[in-house]
């Protein structure tokens, strides 16, 4: 947890520009993807910037980092601890499941245990809906970040869920910038004519949305 601590502390403290992206980028983009009844789990939640400003029925926040709790709204559910250990959740309970700026994290065994345990917490039709960096596009920076352990590209992340029994249905291989950290303004209505633009100069994060193909396995609640 120390290791934890230091990198919220030095490669990834608050900023305010993220909590505006944020805000924008689900009322624009996500919040329209996802119904009112729905149960949200974010992985990796961070300061909670995408599940606080997410409108449902039921809100999940999962993070290692002991700090999620006090960045979190009154309602959104705490669970502090590994992404490769969802047993806290229940089979059939998530209609949509997010992670942004993840998986990088993760060795690839890792990112499977997780897949597989996705495949039984999704709901029919639940998705899984990912934003990180695209290394086709971010080569230069990608391991800036001392705690990149895997490298994506939008086509290898895409064959990696595919491999996994997760059927892609939107890939975009350039969603966002690569991070708040310039002088350009985080302006709602900047992010707004960002998001409407047919290409995306600067995109270097990628977005893939995937939906898990169900097929008979056994109750991960049965062992």
């Amino acid at each position: 947890m120390d290791f934890v601590k230091g990198y919220h502390d030095t490669r990834l403290p608050y900023d305010a520009k993220r909590e505006v992206l944020w805000k924008t980028l689900c009322d624009v983009y996500f919040q329209p993807l996802i119904p009112p009844d729905a149960c949200v789990l974010e992985l990796g939640a961070g300061y909670g910037h995408f599940i606080n400003n997410i409108r449902c029925a039921r809100r999940i926040a999962m993070d290692q980092w002991e700090g999620l709790r006090k960045y979190l709204q009154p309602d959104v559910e705490a669970l502090v601890g590994c992404v490769t250990d969802l047993s806290a959740l229940k089979d059939n309970s998530l209609d949509f499941v997010f992670a942004s700026n993840l998986f990088e994290h993760l060795k690839q065994r890792d990112f499977s245990v997780v897949l597989q345990q996705l495949h039984t917490l999704l709901k029919p039709g639940g998705t899984l809906n990912i934003v990180q960096p695209n290394y086709r596009f971010a080569y230069r920076e990608y391991f800036d970040d001392y705690t990149h352990v895997t490298a994506y590209s939008h086509h290898s992340l895409a064959d990696f869920l595919s491999a996994h029994r997760f059927r892609v249905i939107d890939c975009q291989p350039r969603f966002l910038p690569l991070t708040v950290k310039s002088r350009l303004p985080a302006w709602p209505v900047l992010i707004r004519l960002y998001l409407a633009l047919p290409f995306k100069p600067m995109g270097k994060q990628m977005f893939l949305r995937a939906v898990p193909e169900k097929k008979p396995l056994p109750s991960r609640k049965a062992d």
